[in-house]
């Protein structure tokens, strides 16, 4: 039987889901898969995968909206000095 946690939490992944792909603005878009990768280690957290959960803690949460962010800022700066 599935408990109601697990509910909520396949509930908020099926949301998040298609809001990462359906987001056209990088920095939300950047915002919106750090907010995945954060239910999706809590998935697996509840699933009994500490390891899985933390590791998608860092790559997920952190260094994928990190590196979104930080090229977003660099084509930024190259199209504020070309003008």
């Amino acid at each position: 039987m599935i408990a109601p946690l697990q509910w909520l939490l396949f509930l908020l992944l099926a949301v998040t889901g298609p809001a990462v792909v359906l987001t056209r603005e990088p920095v939300a878009q950047a915002v919106t898969v750090s907010f995945y990768g954060i239910v999706l280690a809590l998935v697996f957290f509840l699933h009994q995968a500490p390891d899985v959960a933390l590791s998608q803690i860092v790559v997920g949460a952190v260094a994928l909206p990190l590196m979104i962010l930080l090229a977003v800022a660099k084509v930024k700066r190259k199209e504020a000095s070309r003008k």
